[in-house]
């Protein structure tokens, strides 16, 4: 009986379990079951996934504080990785959602029975949503508006799709619908906050930076996170610093620090940092802000960001004029950095325009590299740099150009005793620095013995000293000649002497008693001085003789003596000093430097054509830094060159300013003329545009479009002069460097063009007036109407512009000079094609000739012999 019974209760028990599994019955039982299930099991396992994938998101998405932050801490894909980031906990997530609608929905009636099954669409459409995929995620969230109306999650599952409507570009819609339901529902705190940080990023978004910051205050007044409150502070004085806003930037900053250990480090450490940056050099109090830093280098909490704690007293020493402090911090900020990029960038770029400022331009080059090799290739800043780089390649090049001749000249403007002291201090110097190589081999030869002598050996090819060991440290090597008073081993003295035993004795033979005068001629006293080695004796001079950098007499034997030679090179110098002064006017704008090099110029013997540029030049850096100046070159210019192009420009006699809405559009019409022909219209307008729009970067094209259509009127000659002025003028525009090219490689080929006696085809030209002259118009229509009754195959004519006072229409296609002797005999018998004009046949090839050195006379004279 007990047996039945038992069995009877376990059958029980098992229907019971069997209908409460059962998600098609709407029991207390069935709902209390699969709400248990959904909750306790599937549920509590995928939150614990859920909230370990927002633990990683919030640990490895680094924050850029180099820009404005965005008010949600989460990194976007880019697109590289199948549009997803994945993560696998969000996948955990996301699956045991998935398993508890799939497996404990009690959808009844069309109503939902399970009361966490609201939940699970709201972790699903979360995961979903971290996981960057926005548009499954908002199908979560509409489910549960749609089909839970009544559940205690609504206005969460709100907010998270107005979330997700701003990931997909809804901006509108957000701010719409938040400002509704914040309008209509009392929220508590943490959705308010949640609702006003979301519309923030959404009117951040629509670029309304105003009404971001009232919705990014309520947030952070009401948030209980005090990562999100100090984050959101940091990000409205980012804000106000955009809007010009100083004093309220620096009171959210402020508000930052004051959090102290509530906020993270990092978001501490960037507000004292933005502090720095927002302090005023006039009226700031400086002593407060140095020691604002000595407590940040001391404070221990902080060794992870001295890194950029350096960079920051780097940049107020350099603000401040200091360019020894900011060089000592910005080297210790890039020896600290480990992982932030920018960090080294701002470093490099700041050491590089140190060295730019101060002129050391080879240095500022070598920082600008780096700078580039650690800068993102598709940001604006990365094409400035590179347009920067790029022009001290120029830089570069002349200022070492101008340095070499300098140095040479102002040897030549030595007298010999001069020379020898010069020269022998530099020799000196190359002693002293072999020394101490000599000392720092040694010694490393030293540290490596005694290393394998305590029993340890050195790998092959291993420095034990550090390469980098400044010179200056080093002790000074103590050898006999330098410590030597004797006098053949100071090269100075013992060159003095020889120069002295020059002057009284004049030239002597080394040979024999050299007090007596020789017969068979005397070996000139620089034999010797091109024997004597410095710092050796007499019994060493044979074995060194070859060690030339040692010896007086071979830096004294390079000095050119020449006046031609001396003249090139002071116009070498001139040349570089007048490069150097456009680039640093026309392109860095450093015009107390490009006015020393060419105020330099006129000092310098300058050549006559370089002159009146760089009169022009420094008056219009004059016009800028000195009206009086501007005004006393202006006269010069005038009067010295009263009929030059520059003095026009300056006093802008007898132009009519083109009705022109821009330089580019001007460029773009008078570009049209060219290619229709108009040479001597285009001419006249070119030079007109060339005045107004003086001092305008569309200058170089405009000179060297003038180039070109001078070409077209004047020939060769002009055109090669031409493209020389548009070369020295703008040597560092593109149009300059064209410029140059075409004098290089293409003028001298065409300068070589000459007639040839050999033809393929011949011409017949027709000198006729301008095109709309009404005697070219009839002629036109008389060989017109010739082609055309005669029925000639393959036979044209053109109008071609000859010279600005000459023009042509042309015959072409003529098979033989007798052919067209004949066709011009025609036209004098028919009077229907009758013409005044004479008549002239050429062929092809020296047709070119005459277009291109414009040179008819003097073919009509060779075919006239």
């Amino acid at each position: 009986m007990k047996t039945n019974c038992s069995q009877f209760t376990l059958s029980f028990i098992t229907l019971l379990v069997l209908v409460a599994c059962s998600t098609k019955k709407d029991s207390f039982v069935s709902r209390k079951y699969h709400a248990l299930t959904t909750q306790n099991n599937i549920l509590y396992n995928g939150g614990i996934g859920f909230d370990k994938g927002v633990k990683d998101i919030n640990q490895k998405s680094k924050n850029n504080f180099w820009k404005r932050l965005p008010v949600e801490k989460m990194e976007l894909s880019d697109g590289s990785l199948n549009d997803t980031i994945k993560n696998p906990n969000f996948d955990l997530a996301e699956t045991k959602a998935t398993k508890a609608i799939q497996k404990h929905s009690m959808n009844i009636g069309g109503r939902e029975r399970n009361q966490q099954t609201d939940e699970a669409y709201l972790m699903l459409g979360k995961a979903r949503y971290y996981g960057q995929r926005f548009v499954p995620a908002l199908d979560a969230f509409n489910y549960i508006l749609y089909k839970h109306p009544n559940s205690d999650k609504i206005y969460e599952a709100k907010i998270w799709r107005e979330k997700t409507n701003m990931r997909l570009g809804n901006d509108a819609l957000v701010i719409k619908n938040l400002s509704k339901l914040l309008k209509d529902f009392k929220l508590k705190d943490e959705y308010v906050a949640n609702a006003y940080a979301v519309l923030a990023e959404a009117f951040l978004n629509l670029e309304e930076k105003d009404s971001a910051v009232a919705k990014l205050k309520m947030a952070q007044e009401l948030t209980l996170i005090n990562t999100e409150k100090a984050r959101y502070r940091f990000i409205l004085g980012q804000l106000y610093e955009e809007l010009g806003k100083r004093d309220s930037a620096l009171l959210s900053f402020q508000s930052v620090i004051d959090m102290r250990r509530k906020a993270d480090r990092e978001y501490v450490i960037q507000a004292y940092a933005k502090k720095a940056q927002l302090f005023d050099f006039q009226n700031g109090d400086r002593t407060q802000l140095t020691k604002m830093f000595t407590q940040l280098v001391e404070n221990r909490e902080n060794r992870p960001f001295l890194d950029l704690i350096y960079h920051q007293i780097g940049l107020y020493y350099d603000k401040s004029n200091d360019p020894e402090l900011a060089l000592k911090n910005y080297t210790r900020s890039l020896k600290l950095i480990k992982d932030n990029t920018y960090l080294a960038v701002s470093n490099y770029r700041n050491l590089g325009n140190m060295y730019f400022k101060s002129a050391e331009f080879p240095l500022a080059a070598k920082y600008y590299d780096s700078t580039l090799v650690k800068l993102d290739k598709n940001t604006r800043e990365f094409v400035q740099i590179e347009k920067l780089r790029k022009n001290l390649d120029d830089v570069i090049k002349y200022d070492a150009l101008a340095h070499t001749t300098d140095s040479i000249l102002k040897v030549v403007a030595l007298s010999d005793s001069e020379r020898i002291v010069y020269f022998g201090n530099h020799i000196e110097s190359l002693k002293k620095a072999e020394e101490k190589q000599k000392l720092l081999a040694q010694k490393q030869q030293e540290a490596i013995a005694n290393f394998q002598q305590s029993g340890n050996s050195n790998p092959a090819g291993q420095t034990l000293l550090k390469p980098n060991v400044p010179v200056r440290n080093l002790p000074k090597l103590n050898t006999g000649n330098s410590a030597s008073s004797f006098y053949f081993y100071t090269p100075t003295t013992a060159a003095f002497g020889q120069l002295e035993f020059k002057k009284n004795w004049g030239k002597r033979n080394p040979n024999g008693y050299w007090r007596i005068t020789t017969t068979t001629g005397d070996i000139g006293i620089s034999a010797t001085t091109d024997n004597l080695v410095v710092g050796a004796d007499t019994n060493q001079k044979t074995a060194e003789k070859t060690n030339d950098k040692y010896a007086i007499a071979y830096y004294l034997n390079q000095i050119p003596t020449d006046q031609k030679v001396i003249d090139s090179i002071n116009q070498e110098r001139n040349f570089a000093y007048y490069q150097l002064g456009i680039i640093y006017k026309e392109k860095f704008k450093e015009y107390a430097l490009a006015t020393a090099k060419l105020e330099k110029i006129l000092e310098q013997q300058p050549a006559e054509k370089l002159i009146l540029p760089t009169l022009y030049n420094l008056y219009k850096i004059y016009q800028i830094t000195d009206a009086t100046k501007a005004a006393a070159m202006k006269n010069r210019i005038v009067s010295e060159f009263p009929t030059s192009r520059y003095a026009q420009i300056i006093n802008n006699t007898g132009i009519d300013n083109l009705s022109i809405d821009s330089p580019e559009k001007a460029y773009n019409q008078l570009y049209a003329l060219f290619q229709e022909e108009h040479f001597v219209d285009l001419l006249s307008k070119v030079n007109t545009a060339i005045i107004q729009f003086s001092g305008d970067a569309i200058l170089p094209k405009l000179e060297l479009l003038r180039a070109n259509t001078q070409a077209k009127l004047f020939g060769v000659v002009a055109y090669k002069k031409a493209l020389e002025a548009v070369a020295e003028q703008y040597p560092n525009t593109d149009e300059g460097k064209q410029a140059k090219d075409i004098v290089s490689n293409q003028i001298p080929t065409l300068e070589k063009i000459d007639f040839t006696t050999t033809a393929k085809s011949w011409k017949i030209l027709f000198k006729v007036g301008a095109q709309s002259d009404p005697l070219t118009i009839e002629f036109e229509k008389k060989i017109k109407n010739f082609i055309e009754d005669e029925k000639i195959e393959q036979r044209s004519y053109s109008y071609d512009v000859y010279t600005d006072k000459e023009n042509f229409i042309v015959l072409h296609n003529i098979k033989t000079e007798a052919y067209a002797n004949d066709i011009i005999n025609f036209m004098k018998i028919n009077k229907q094609y009758t013409i005044a004009q004479p008549a002239i046949i050429i062929s092809s090839d020296n047709y070119k000739v005459i277009q291109i050195k414009k040179n008819l006379e003097s073919y009509l004279a060779i075919k006239k012999q």
